[in-house]
């Protein structure tokens, strides 16, 4: 009987905390740039805070990531939270270089309407985000050795996505021109 009084209590607790954290006041997400991806909460008192007059430059590597029918590529979720970050700390977007390398298991969620519903069965769900992201100045790139080495081609690549030579080259082109490595 103390085992099970005890397990209500543990599911109770959990229960109220999980609906605390929920429970966020209106306004509290924001997503100044990217309205429907990768909201994020600025505390006022945070530190290591962007200078809005420096530009950074960043290079996100996405390589996990199953497709699935109903959610998005987590990876390109935090690439969202990454730009709505440094927006809301008050950055211009002029002054983010943001560079997207798609590649390993991800390379599918470069794909085109067409050939991912040909091969999934299913809508692509990442195409909104990956739309919103070049919208706002992330150029998005997909591996060539990548996309053949799953029997794609070029042809049916997203439009918004640009095909790399390889994601290996990207890699160490990008990062000797000073982009931060962000792996996904």
């Amino acid at each position: 009987m103390k085992m099970h009084s005890r397990l209500i209590a543990l599911v109770a607790a959990m229960a109220l905390s999980a609906s605390a954290f929920a429970a966020q006041p209106a306004g509290f997400w924001v997503k100044p740039a990217i309205a429907a991806y990768g909201p994020v909460h600025i505390w006022p008192e945070a530190i290591d805070r962007p200078s809005p007059a420096a530009t950074y430059k960043a290079l996100f590597d996405v390589t996990q990531g199953k497709p699935a029918a109903d959610k998005v590529n987590p990876g390109l979720d935090h690439i969202a939270r990454a730009v709505n970050t440094f927006v809301a700390a008050g950055v211009p977007l002029s002054h983010l270089k943001f560079d997207v390398i798609i590649h390993g298991g991800a390379t599918p969620i470069a794909l085109g309407e067409k050939a991912y519903m040909a091969k999934f069965g299913h809508a692509n769900p990442n195409l909104a985000v990956i739309a919103d992201l070049r919208k706002v100045g992330v150029n998005v790139m997909v591996c060539g050795n990548a996309l053949g080495d799953m029997g794609f081609t070029p042809a049916e690549v997203n439009p918004d996505i640009k095909v790399a030579l390889s994601a290996l080259s990207t890699l160490v082109i990008q990062q000797n021109q000073g982009y931060a490595l962000m792996r996904m």
